[in-house]
């Protein structure tokens, strides 16, 4: 078993996560979460009014078409209603001492540093071209996804920048073939448990 029982693995989409983090779930005998799971049940169980930064895709479709710096501002936003949610899978995590392996946009840097007994890391990809591909590759039947791919790239960036500045490590996304390998050192994982 891993000693830091909760590894949190953040990035922009289109940047790898799943790519790393189930395989990394493997490695440490661990479950994983994913945080547009608890998106999904917290929205099953709250109104807009409630929380209205978590059902703002769903209320305002067409916000897709704002400018990409607005919808990275919305994006953070999201990720910061689900701050508690977090804090409470975390904390439930290191109560029980049941390791889980958590992934997501919505992971901020700032969340990550300041909860102790998890181990960080955040995953980038600077090339709005690659993370096109990416999303190509993932979701052929989309076709091509560059706007998307713009604000990824964007909010990748801030992610970096802010997790750089928690001191939480960001690692490249490429290359790909030791990209997990990368991960694993970046979250000071020993032999025994990685």
């Amino acid at each position: 078993m891993n000693d830091a029982p909760v590894i949190l693995l953040g990035g922009a989409s289109g940047t790898g996560k799943s790519q790393v983090s189930y395989p990394l779930a493997r490695r440490l005998a661990s479950p994983i979460v994913e945080i547009d799971d608890i998106v999904e049940a917290l929205q099953a169980m709250t109104t807009p009014e409630q929380l209205p930064a978590l059902h703002y895709w769903r209320a305002n479709p067409e916000a897709v078409h704002l400018p990409p710096e607005r919808i990275v501002e919305m994006q953070i936003s999201v990720a910061r209603a689900l701050v508690p949610a977090v804090r409470a899978v975390v904390a439930n995590h290191l109560e029980t001492m049941t390791p889980v392996v958590v992934e997501g946009d919505y992971l901020l840097p700032s969340t990550a540093a300041e909860l102790d007994g998890v181990r960080a890391v955040f995953l980038h990809e600077g090339d709005e071209e690659q993370i096109a591909a990416n999303y190509l590759l993932r979701e052929p039947a989309a076709g091509a996804q560059h706007g998307r791919a713009v604000v990824s790239r964007l909010y990748g960036d801030w992610l970096a920048s802010q997790a750089e500045a928690a001191g939480v490590p960001v690692v490249p996304a490429r290359p790909w073939d030791d990209v997990l390998e990368r991960v694993a050192r970046a979250l000071d994982l020993t032999p025994a448990s990685a």
